[in-house]
């Protein structure tokens, strides 16, 4: 039995400028921290033949094409073998929350699937071949820093390319700084989930059409993901909340879907009365998980508490996309 282990994720800056439809032109760059909230998958040889895949949903099948989940049909097509295997999935945290389980999901599947043939693969052979799956054969309008910081983990900058080629290189913070950053970041759940492929093929459609608002938006995300880079780097933690609220404002303004009234209320409450110095919804927007920077956690946790909203713990993960077990 092959078990593994692999991360969720925070995007820190320029979420939205690792899709082709911008990158290509401009080319792209996003922050993103993986979090120590997992995506488990177990790859495990049957008795009987043909596949049993449990997520979600239960499903068997006598063969790949007869699959009805898109990212385990996929997988399978290029590393399922002669079949008879039974695939389960499990995780911290519900799909459509924000934080790239898609990603995580395919990730950790193909790497459970290497580790099964006893191929060894590296973290940008993961991401790649995830990123072949998700956007090229199935053309979902999703970004590429999911799967590629589920892959590396860490505090992660992501450079994409007009030629489609990613330049991936850590965060250099000391200890001192990642601590701090790690403290100062808070996450609650809204009590809602979605599919972030809608939100995500508006900004699509509307950036290869050429939308002068989208562009200059997806630019100033740009350029504030690599200003806080620049921060963060220096050690000015403290500069990251104002810096989040800019961004929640623009990445508000860039679709009718990102943000709601309820949600609105929320972060109004939290930079209120909770003191928090700013923040944004996490990920492609509609729902998920508010993510805030605070000088004061017990205060922002009261008042969000309050509200009736959960709280998320979480540190960073380090180590990416691993085997945790190989029997």
């Amino acid at each position: 039995m092959i078990l593994t282990r692999t991360p969720l994720r925070i995007s820190l800056g320029g979420g939205g400028t690792d899709l082709p439809s911008y990158y290509e032109g401009f080319g792209g760059f996003v922050l993103s921290a993986a979090i120590n909230k997992y995506v488990y998958i177990t790859v495990h040889r049957r008795f009987f033949p043909g596949y049993l895949l449990k997520y979600s949903e239960f499903e068997t099948a006598a063969a790949v094409g007869d699959i009805r989940h898109p990212l385990l049909r996929e997988a399978l097509r290029d590393h399922g073998g002669d079949g008879d295997l039974e695939i389960v999935s499990i995780a911290d945290v519900p799909a459509g929350t924000g934080l790239g389980s898609s990603g995580s999901f395919l990730v950790g599947l193909l790497h459970a699937l290497h580790a099964y043939r006893r191929n060894p693969v590296s973290a940008e052979t993961l991401a790649r071949e995830a990123v072949e799956i998700e956007m090229v054969r199935l053309g979902e309008p999703v970004g590429k820093q999911d799967q590629y910081v589920a892959a590396y983990g860490g505090l992660l900058c992501q450079h994409y390319h007009p030629n489609g080629e990613v330049t991936v290189e850590p965060l250099r913070l000391p200890p001192a700084v990642v601590h701090e950053l790690r403290d100062s970041l808070m996450l609650f759940f809204v009590g809602q989930t979605r599919s972030a492929s809608t939100l995500l093929g508006e900004q699509k459609q509307r950036s290869e059409s050429g939308d002068a608002a989208m562009i200059e938006g997806l630019h100033f995300t740009k350029d504030l993901g690599q200003r806080i880079k620049a921060a963060l780097e220096e050690g000015r933690v403290e500069d990251f909340g104002a810096m989040m609220h800019e961004h929640w404002l623009h990445k508000r303004a860039r679709s009718r879907g990102m943000s709601n009234g309820a949600i609105d209320a929320l972060y109004d409450l939290a930079c209120g009365p909770g003191g928090a110095t700013g923040g944004k919804l996490v990920g492609a927007g509609g729902g998920g998980f508010l993510l805030f920077h605070t000088h004061d956690r017990r205060r922002l946790r009261r008042v969000m508490m309050e509200a009736g909203l959960g709280e998320l713990d979480f540190t960073f993960d380090f180590e990416g996309s691993t085997v945790l077990l190989r029997d």
